[in-house]
């Protein structure tokens, strides 16, 4: 009987054995390498690499987010693995469908060849979490670029812009840029050798920017390819503010107070990249007049906008300028008015 009683005991033991691994298999798959795919998915890319650059430069990148959660997404806290690298969340709560950004930035004088650093963001709610970030940059003392960025500043839309820098190899007459390429499709790159000698080797990259590229402040890179196996692939930021074919100042007409059978005039300037004309203005009547100053071509149009008060109270009227350019044609703005006895 003891037997019996001791075997019945061991089977005991087993089959809690059994339920414990089964525990222990089901805590694994909730783990927080399995959990943390909500929290990853909602970045567009988990890592950057900076390519070579020039020691001494800062380099800038954005990790963008969207909460595709369904529920408010909060970053709790986001640290670095090295000094060298600071980041920041543009926001840290996100409502369900929001966006924001994880600023990264590099300090490249801080280090020299081969750093990879990793960011990581932390999450409060809707539970914890943590997703994990990394950035790499080759910091070259053999490489500079002048200036350090294709920076394009404030152009308009429509026109077809190019910027240069010079990339300067030290200490290598051999090195070559092989090819050079865009993340953007609307800028074109291209090299030329400017000098060769013992001591170092210059090239000048120009980028030209397509004239149908969008409006808007955006971001992008160039990147060379050359034969040098240390610095394989050279990364230039390129920065640029595309303002529209079209600006109207100012977009609001203010036309004031106008005493019932009276008129009031105010004056809009329109604008172009280039000679145009004023084909139409659509939103007009026989009350609200909107007459442009010729009808020739030109870069900047002056309207005269005249109102007519007939009828007590106030008025807000959307007025469109139709013109013949081939982009962007037309603009809009508003004329408000305040009809009084």
């Amino acid at each position: 009987m003891a037997r019996a009683r001791g075997g019945r005991h061991r089977q005991g033991k087993v089959t809690m054995l059994r339920h414990t691994l089964v525990v222990l298999t089901g805590l694994l798959l909730v783990s927080p390498a399995g959990a943390a795919a909500w929290a990853d998915a909602m970045f567009e890319e988990l890592s950057k690499d900076f390519g070579s650059v020039p020691r001494g430069s800062t380099l800038t990148h954005p990790f963008r987010l969207t909460n595709n959660t369904g529920q408010t997404v909060q970053i709790a806290s986001i640290r670095v693995s090295c000094g060298c690298v600071s980041a920041m969340a543009l926001q840290g709560q996100i409502p369900p469908g929001g966006s924001t950004v994880v600023l990264a930035q590099m300090d490249t004088s801080r280090f020299s060849g081969i750093k990879n650093v990793t960011i990581y963001v932390q999450f409060s709610q809707p539970r914890f979490d943590e997703v994990r970030l990394w950035v790499q940059a080759n910091s070259r003392d053999d490489l500079t670029v002048t200036p350090d960025s294709l920076a394009f500043g404030q152009i308009k839309r429509g026109s077809a812009p190019s910027a240069s820098v010079t990339v300067t190899f030290r200490g290598n007459n051999q090195a070559q840029i092989l090819g050079a390429s865009c993340e953007s499709n609307y800028v074109q790159a291209k090299v030329r050798e400017l000098r060769r000698d013992v001591i170092e080797v210059s090239y000048e990259v120009t980028a030209q920017l397509r004239a149908d590229a969008p409006v808007g402040k955006w971001y992008t890179d160039v990147w060379l390819t050359t034969n040098n196996a240390a610095s394989p692939k050279i990364r230039i930021p390129l920065t640029v503010e595309i303002e529209s074919a079209l600006t109207v100042s100012p977009p609001t007409v203010l036309l004031g107070k106008v005493k019932i059978g009276s008129s009031v005039e105010r004056r809009v300037i329109v604008r172009g990249v280039r000679p145009f004309k004023i084909v139409d203005v659509k939103g007009t009547d026989e009350l609200l007049t909107a007459q442009p100053s010729s009808d020739e071509p030109r870069t900047v149009h002056v309207l005269t906008v005249a109102l007519k008060g007939n009828k007590v109270g106030e008025l807000t009227k959307t007025l469109k300028v139709v013109t013949d350019l081939p982009e962007e044609s037309e603009i809009e703005f508003q004329a408000k008015a305040e009809v009084v006895p």
